[in-house]
């Protein structure tokens, strides 16, 4: 008997204190709840009022950065509009002067042929003139 009576007590005690030390527990952290919601609070108003700073500086950055940005486009635009005209140019440019160089070989090639059948027909001639 002693043996189940000394199990009981150890056992009913230890229950007793987890109890006791929870209920502590939960005691301790709704004070530590209650310690720090004032910090909680004074760091949220430090957030916001950081970041109604930050927008308020930041404001007149981003019209600037707007009408840079707008700019920028104008004088992209102009330049690509000059750009697409000069290869135009450029492209009919080169093909006038191909069409002119296709001609000026085409001459020159007629001509040495004409040359070459002149020269040939007057080796043949001579050759002929020979006999």
């Amino acid at each position: 008997m002693e043996l189940s009576s000394f199990f009981k007590n150890l056992f009913g005690s230890a229950k007793e204190t987890t109890t006791d030390l929870a209920n502590k527990a939960e005691t301790t952290f709704e004070q530590a709840k209650e310690e720090a919601a004032p910090f909680v609070k004074k760091a949220e108003d430090f957030a916001e009022e950081t970041f109604a700073k930050v927008k308020e500086a930041s404001e007149p950055m981003l019209e600037s950065a707007v009408e840079y940005a707008s700019k920028a486009k104008d004088i992209v635009s102009e330049f690509v509009e000059k750009t697409s005209e000069s290869l135009s140019n450029a492209i009919d440019s080169t093909k006038e002067k191909t069409a002119e160089t296709e001609t000026v070989v085409y001459e020159k090639v007629v001509d040495a042929s004409e040359e070459n059948n002149t020269v040939t027909n007057q080796s043949v001639d001579n050759t002929s003139n020979r006999e």
